[in-house]
């Protein structure tokens, strides 16, 4: 007969409680459960004490790694990819047209004080020149304009050059309507003019240039970057697919897996591809950036320098003394004529330094045999001036039948000779900039095929494996 207990009623109407050492009543509820995460670890905790097992690990680990590689590399080289395509196609011509820019403002204002020197009939050829310049500069702000992009410091530039181009044309026309007519208010309007575009007008298209320049230096440096992240991850790759196949070879005695050598193979390929791919393309690029892109602007300030020191001298006649320098005894003009060509010469010997072959050289030295022409028949029209011949300091300054040694015809030889330099050294930068670009070409491309294959052949490899054991 089982004995059956009843627990006494507790004061009060309630349950007592058990009594001391009795087991307690099991807790109400459905037991709790556990995470996907926790699941996940537990289930690879399992089938990591079976063969089988570790080797879907393997194989899945293997794949993931090299997928990973060939996306990381797609992207990285990629980006190199579009960032040197961007100095081939956009930076470095951007920068270019606004060197051209300044060049053509700073010679459209020393061919205007050239034609106001030849008097009232001004030649048709300076004419001609002045409005070429004009209008290159004005087509240039145009493109300019149109494909510097997201740059706001460009666009504000390009901007202040717009509005300001039209008020100085309308001043040397002013000067020139008052020279024809003989009254000297014609040179007032000049000066104004030459003042406007010294303070203005070329500081504009400096900046526009130094924003476009740092613009290429930041493409081009974004296209010479190391893609660290791809070669890590492929040499983490390869190192995994080695060890894999030592394990194999320790576990079967077999001393080659055909699925994991090809996906070492192809993995090997890519990272030899991408290392050697990108330092041809960084070599080139930098070949490109220190024979061409320096060069050029060197090259490019020497011009600039020639043109002011040009206008100075022009403007040293016009003035007569009028406008002085800041110590109130000097000629500003000529001031200011002497400080350009101390930055042409220094610029001119920065140029030869830098010139890599004799084409370069060629054009440099004639330019500096030609400044050196320059100062001596600056320094002969500049005595007569000071002795107050202005009719015979004039023909030696702007030439004519009797002067054709001019220092005008020294000036010619000197921008012409830069001008040849200038080119040879953008051809250099062009040759050099799409050999970095070409030496990428393809890479991307051939990268995700072969990254598709290795995946492919590392788990056909362990696939082979696992087949052993059903």
């Amino acid at each position: 007969m089982v004995a059956i207990t009843s627990r006494a009623p507790a004061p009060g109407g309630g349950v007592s409680a058990p009594p001391a050492g009795a087991p307690a009543s099991p807790p109400d509820g459905p037991p709790g459960r556990r995470t996907a995460w926790s699941e996940g670890v537990q289930r690879l905790r399992e089938a990591a004490t079976t063969e089988p097992g570790r080797l879907r690990i393997i194989g899945a680990v293997l794949a993931a790694l090299i997928v990973l590689f060939g996306t990381v590399s797609v992207w990285e080289i990629s980006a190199r990819a579009t960032a040197a395509d961007d100095v081939v196609g956009r930076s470095q011509p951007l920068s270019a047209d606004a060197a051209s820019i300044y060049r053509s403002l700073a010679d459209a204002d020393t061919t205007s004080s050239s034609g106001f020197l030849l008097g009232a009939q001004e030649p048709r050829e300076v004419r001609q020149r002045y409005e070429k310049d004009i209008a290159n500069a004005s087509r240039l702000l145009v493109s300019a304009a149109a494909n510097t992009g997201g740059s706001k410091e460009s666009r504000e530039q390009i901007t202040l050059l717009s509005e300001q181009l039209p008020r100085y044309t309308g001043l040397i026309e002013q000067a020139r309507a008052t020279n024809r007519q003989g009254l000297p208010l014609g040179g007032a309007y000049l000066r104004y003019a030459n003042e406007q575009m010294t303070t203005q007008l070329l500081p504009a298209a400096q900046r526009l240039y130094e924003a476009e320049t740092r613009r290429l230096h930041t493409d081009d440096d974004d296209a010479r970057a190391w893609p660290l992240g791809s070669l890590g991850l492929g040499v983490l790759a390869v190192a995994a697919l080695v060890w894999a196949q030592r394990r194999n070879y320790r576990h079967t005695n077999r001393v080659f897996n055909h699925g994991l050598v090809a996906a070492t193979a192809a993995s090997v390929v890519v990272l030899l591809w991408l290392s050697v791919g990108h330092t041809v393309a960084r070599s080139s690029l930098s070949e490109a950036r220190t024979d061409g892109q320096e060069s050029m602007k060197v090259l490019n300030d020497a011009r600039i320098a020639s043109l002011q020191a040009r206008a100075s001298e022009n403007l040293t006649l016009i003035a007569r003394g009028a406008v002085l320098a800041e110590d109130k005894k000097s000629d500003k003009y000529d001031v200011d004529f002497t400080n350009n060509m101390k930055q042409l010469d220094a610029g001119l010997a920065t140029a030869l330094r830098l010139a890599d072959d004799d084409d370069g050289r060629a054009p440099v030295s004639r330019a500096v045999d030609g400044v050196e022409q320059w100062k001596q028949r600056h320094t002969a029209a500049r005595e007569a001036d000071l002795k107050g011949d202005y009719e015979a300091a004039l023909p030696q300054v702007v030439g004519d039948a009797q002067h054709k040694e001019s220092s005008g015809a020294a000036f010619d030889t000197v921008d012409a000779s830069l001008e040849q330099a200038v080119a040879h050294e953008q051809r250099e930068f062009t040759r050099a900039a799409q050999n970095g670009l070409g030496a990428l070409g393809g890479l991307v491309t051939g990268s995700a095929v072969l990254v598709v294959i290795g995946a492919t052949a590392a788990l056909l490899g362990i696939g082979r494996r696992l087949s052993e054991y059903r």
